[in-house]
């Protein structure tokens, strides 16, 4: 037998074996136990638990619940969707349907919702100037001494701050970014390590998403309430919304987290964006006065390059006519005022880049329960 038939002979041998080795191999692979990402869509009947949040059905509150039933099993079996944790949909005032795609006890498990907070840092913004400890035209010179060593940032105000125009060049991406230092407690004092950051704009001027200004609005609260942001919200807010599992994380320095800091489950979530929903008011008590609300949702800032504009913290999506609350990773409440509507997802939390629940995503489902209900 010549040399070059013993060559191709070999060859073919050896493609065989390789074949029979990946065939083996995916039969095994095939075989073993494999941990599922979701769990099979069984109900999206939600379970009463007395904790402020009165059960309707989708039919009785004029949702297409045939269309609802598919909506909640394609997210449940979406394997796109890996990341995503919950599906809730609450119409007027009611829970309607809700779903946890990972672990039932996420229905009572707090887990964090990042950016969240800010929504509720401008809630309680709002309040803290319903009863005059504050106004939107206040300069932060007025709340922290720490301003008095940076005479550049003594004209930013509480509303450069909720609009996200300060002008201070805070990072809040990557592994060195200013939010990475706070997040592992590195600065002592974290509103003079705000502060100290050099202005890259006059205040005013441009809008940069940062974890800084928020913060500093947490600050300026606290000194205007005389308590810490998180206690003061306890007592004029978070009780008055039956509001008992949510936690807030303080600085070292004391100061209430502002940029984010809060964890929360998506039933207690769901309550701030009922609220704004109400124009301010609970269970017939005005919490929050109806002009801030409205302030609150109107845009303010030009945000060129995002997906929607900005208010007072709060994200809106004008083409859609909603208002959302939006977390790292994929924590949203969509509030639908003409449907009279609040729907929440939630996702994993520690997702980044690539692989978290984006926005663009989360409304494509939005807007299949929206065109359900009538």
């Amino acid at each position: 037998m010549n040399t070059s038939r013993i060559l191709a002979l070999r060859s073919f041998y050896c493609i065989q074996f390789i074949v029979a080795l990946i065939a083996s191999a995916s039969l095994l692979v095939s075989c073993l136990p494999e941990d599922a990402l979701k769990t099979s869509f069984a109900s999206y009947r939600p379970a009463a638990m007395n904790d402020g949040w009165a059960i309707s059905t989708p039919s009785a509150e004029a949702i297409d619940s045939t269309t609802l039933s598919e909506i909640y099993r394609q997210f449940h079996s979406d394997a796109t969707l890996w990341q995503v944790r919950s599906l809730l949909v609450f119409r007027n005032g009611n829970l309607v349907a809700e779903s946890y795609t990972k672990d039932p006890a996420d229905a009572t498990t707090p887990r964090a919702v990042w950016s969240c907070t800010k929504q509720v840092v401008s809630l309680l913004t709002g309040i803290a100037i319903d009863k005059k400890l504050i106004t939107l035209q206040d300069s932060i010179s007025k709340f922290l001494p720490e301003a008095s060593n940076h005479a550049d940032k003594r004209g930013i105000t509480l509303r450069h701050l909720l609009t996200m125009r300060s002008g201070i060049d805070f990072q809040n991406g990557g592994l060195s970014g200013q939010t990475q230092a706070l997040l592992r407690q590195i600065p002592d004092n974290s509103v003079e390590f705000i502060l100290a950051r050099p202005l890259e704009a006059a205040p005013g001027q441009k809008f940069r998403y940062t974890d800084g200004s928020p913060h500093l609005v947490s600050a300026m609260l606290q000194r205007a309430t005389g308590k810490p942001l998180r206690d003061w919200a306890r007592e004029v807010l978070f009780s008055k919304l039956s509001i008992s599992r949510l936690n807030w994380t303080e600085y070292r320095d004391g100061v209430t987290l502002g940029g984010f800091g809060i964890l929360s489950t998506p039933r207690e979530l769901a309550k701030f964006g009922q609220l704004v929903l109400n124009g301010g008011k609970w269970r017939g008590e005005q919490l929050v006065s109806k002009q801030w609300i409205e302030e609150m949702t109107t845009e303010t800032s030009d945000v060129a390059g995002y997906s929607a504009q900005f208010g007072y913290c709060w994200w809106l999506y004008k083409s859609r006519s909603l208002w959302a609350m939006d977390g790292h990773g994929g924590q949203y409440v969509f509030v639908a005022p003409k449907k009279n509507m609040v729907i929440v997802m939630t996702a994993e939390v520690n997702t980044q880049d690539d692989f978290q629940f984006l926005n663009t995503e989360a409304l494509r489902w939005v807007d299949k329960i929206l065109n359900a209900a009538q």
